[in-house]
């Protein structure tokens, strides 16, 4: 006889536990481990992101300083105090941290008794401040300040004595002669073109008394006025302008501090960058939630593999215990029959002289035995051909009353304690099926009522009725019934109840095979149960006529 090798299962189940701990003690560690590298990336990035902070804010700035102020060069020299408040009012429109303008109307000409040297010197002064909508313009009749005036004097006498005449000035060039940035200040003086530099060196050399014009602006700045843009809200809560020196005396353990210095004629200033540390710990957890989100998805499909293995295993292990069952059920079925059929050869063949009553007997024996083993036989055949599909119906007519009579007497004869009922409504008592199959789960379910009715209550109520286009036909027995656990096996192959009643070898496939006769005929079973009080099995055939 097979043994059932249990061990092998509860060491996969083992397995599959420890598996699931180790995924589980897996997933702590990467959460761990995800949540303090995002940490350390928002805070990174909380250092480097200034930088973009900064580019946004002084984009501004690098427009004025690179497009705004070269417009000066455009008009050659030739702008009066209404050109250049008009300028001005531009300026304060579209730059508001320029907060005053000051503009040298400038001459430059031959100085007595210099040689190679040209004077530069004023004729006006104009100072320009913001009015919305129009411009304050105040004139100044003197230099408002000589310094920035005598430096850039200087400069463009330099770059005249050693100016190339042939070739155009560099940036670079253009940058140390025609720009002065200091702090909060820029002033500008506009370009000389080629031919203009020409003539100022013919000047020089001759003692021509002529003038030309220059104009010359001077910008005075106030940062306060930058408007910060600020792309990275996720990780600044709070961006000021300061001064360099600022630096407060107090900061807060809760936050969290940054800076970078403005450039150009904002260097004395600089952004100052201050978050809550609860802020940045909001954003690290907002980045950390797609993270563990994938990881919380692969752990659950980890998990899903395991439950699918566990279930598996565990759908192994019944189907290994239902086969179990089987192949004892199914040897002790071919057992008595055989063990009889070898009696009965030995006596046939033993030395001693047989009677013809005594032939006759063990012939009947030989017969009797022979059809239950070809019963059997048959029985497994003809589910593995309705499993395949491979069996063909022949319907007919059938009288459901007579039909069904037949098999009552047939039981009755055969269990004289098994007391059946009948009722058939008028307008179900002939419809067409195949009679065989018809009459195999007849059999098959009035066989498993008696087998599973208590002694002293062998009872059967049979009703079949019609409900729109299908025959209902209704087996109820007052018998052990079924727990509601197990009425989704009821109809597997090879499953038996665990009780008193199905220990006269019952191999387990009286149900399936019903259930398969009756799918077969597009029909459907349905069982209803409670526990000591019965079951009632419902077949639900299409009317056909």
């Amino acid at each position: 006889m097979v043994k059932a090798q249990r061990n092998l299962y509860r060491k996969n189940f083992s397995l599959i536990i420890i598996f699931m701990v180790l995924i589980t003690i897996l997933l702590v560690i990467a959460f761990i481990t995800a949540y303090s590298l995002t940490g350390k990336y928002v805070e990174n990035e909380f250092s480097s992101k200034k930088i973009d902070v900064l580019e946004q804010t002084i984009s501004p700035y690098n427009d004025f300083f690179q497009n705004k102020i070269p417009e000066v060069s455009n008009y050659q020299g030739f702008l009066d105090s209404s050109s250049a408040a008009t300028y001005a009012s531009s300026v304060f429109t579209n730059f508001a941290f320029v907060r005053r303008v000051v503009f040298y109307d400038i001459r430059i000409g031959k100085r007595p008794g210099k040689r190679n040297r040209l004077g530069i010197f004023v004729q006006s002064v104009y100072e320009f401040t913001p009015n919305w909508p129009k411009v304050n313009s105040v004139e100044r009749y003197s230099p408002s300040n000589e310094a920035d005036f005598r430096a850039m004097a200087g400069r463009l006498n330099d770059f005249i004595n050693h100016a190339d005449t042939l070739t155009v000035p560099s940036q670079n060039e253009v940058f140390r002669t025609f720009y002065d940035v200091k702090p909060d200040k820029i002033s500008y003086l506009n370009v000389p073109r080629r031919q203009d530099i020409k003539m100022y060196k013919e000047m020089q050399k001759s003692n021509q008394q002529s003038f030309f014009k220059q104009n010359m602006m001077t910008f005075l700045l106030d940062p306060r006025y930058i408007r910060v843009k600020n792309p990275h809200r996720e990780l600044y809560q709070k961006i000021s302008v300061e001064p360099v020196v600022y630096d407060p005396l107090y900061i807060e353990q809760t936050k969290i501090v940054t800076e970078v210095a403005l450039p150009g004629a904002f260097s004395n200033y600089k952004l100052y960058f201050v978050s809550d540390r609860s802020h940045l710990t909001n954003e690290i957890n907002r980045r950390f939630m797609p993270i563990g989100g994938i990881a919380l998805l692969i752990y659950f499909f980890l998990l899903l593999t395991a439950w699918l293995i566990y279930r598996n295993l565990n759908v192994n292990l019944k189907l290994f215990k239902l086969q179990y069952d089987f192949i004892n059920n199914f040897t002790h079925e071919f057992k008595t029959p055989v063990s009889v059929i070898k009696i009965a050869g030995s006596n046939l063949r033993g030395e001693n002289p047989l009677s013809e009553r005594q032939l006759k007997h063990y012939g009947r024996i030989l017969d009797e035995e022979a059809d239950k083993l070809n019963e059997l036989m048959n029985r497994l055949l003809s589910f593995t051909q309705l499993e395949n599909r491979s069996i063909a119906t022949k319907k007919e007519g059938i009288d459901i009353e007579s039909f069904i009579k037949r098999y009552i007497e047939t039981f009755s004869i055969k269990y004289p304690d098994f007391q059946i009922s009948l009722n058939i409504e008028d307008d179900a008592n002939f419809f067409n099926a195949d009679p065989v199959m018809l009459g195999s789960v007849f059999q098959n379910l009035m066989e498993n009522a008696y087998k599973y009715s208590h002694p002293q209550k062998k009872v059967l109520d049979i009703k079949i009725w019609r409900e729109k286009k299908n025959v209902h036909f209704s087996f109820a027995d007052q018998g052990i019934g079924v727990p509601k656990t197990e009425l989704s096996n009821i109809f597997k192959k090879f499953y038996r109840l665990e009780n008193q009643y199905n220990q006269n070898g019952s191999v387990g496939l009286g149900l399936a095979f019903c259930k398969e006769l009756v799918n077969f005929m597009d029909g459907d079973i349905l069982i209803k149960s409670k526990v000591n009080q019965g079951s009632e099995f419902i077949v639900i055939l299409p009317y056909q006529t």
